[in-house]
């Protein structure tokens, strides 16, 4: 009887120390499990992409960028009317779309839907000026449906674009 009371009285102290472990534990391997559902880019593209630009920068959301021409001034906010020159390719480097020349520039509303999700995270982030290569996953691109016959599924963009005017109406 003495052994069961025992046993009783150690067992809320045992399952305290069990539950304090198994904390411990998931706070070390959960910061590992949510670094690993960040990274948007497939184990290929990530490997050509740290090959290709090792000095690339990356947002939160995964998109990999590099200041190629530093801006100053404004940056567009949700709802501004924005100019931009872009040249979009694939990874492979096959152009797929761009406007290069500054009197048929390419506008759009930042932050309406009008254009990827990748567009609208990188524009807010741009000064008046700055050119940016910028690396988009697929998810924040065309996703699974892709955009036929150019851009196959699934497929990580890449970006040359120059911020040349913000209009505020």
């Amino acid at each position: 009887m003495a052994r069961i009371a025992e046993a009783l009285s150690e067992s809320p102290v045992k399952s305290v120390i069990k539950l304090l472990l198994c904390l411990g534990l998931l706070s070390v391997v959960m910061p590992l499990a949510v670094y690993a559902q960040r990274e948007k880019l497939s184990p290929e593209e990530l490997a050509f992409v740290e090959k290709s630009w090792p000095d690339a920068k990356k947002t939160n959301t995964g998109i990999r960028y590099i200041i190629l021409q530093p801006g100053s001034g404004d940056m567009p906010k949700a709802g501004d009317k924005v100019a931009v020159l872009y040249v979009g390719r694939l990874l492979n480097g096959t152009v797929f779309d761009q406007a290069t020349e500054k009197d048929k520039a390419f506008t759009f509303r930042v932050a309406r839907e009008q254009v990827i999700q990748g567009w609208d995270q990188v524009l807010p982030l741009m000064k008046l000026g700055e050119k940016r290569l910028v690396v988009i996953p697929a998810e924040l691109a065309y996703g699974t449906r892709g955009q036929p016959p150019k851009i196959g599924r699934n497929a990580a963009l890449v970006f040359e674009i120059e911020l040349i005017e913000i209009k505020r109406d």
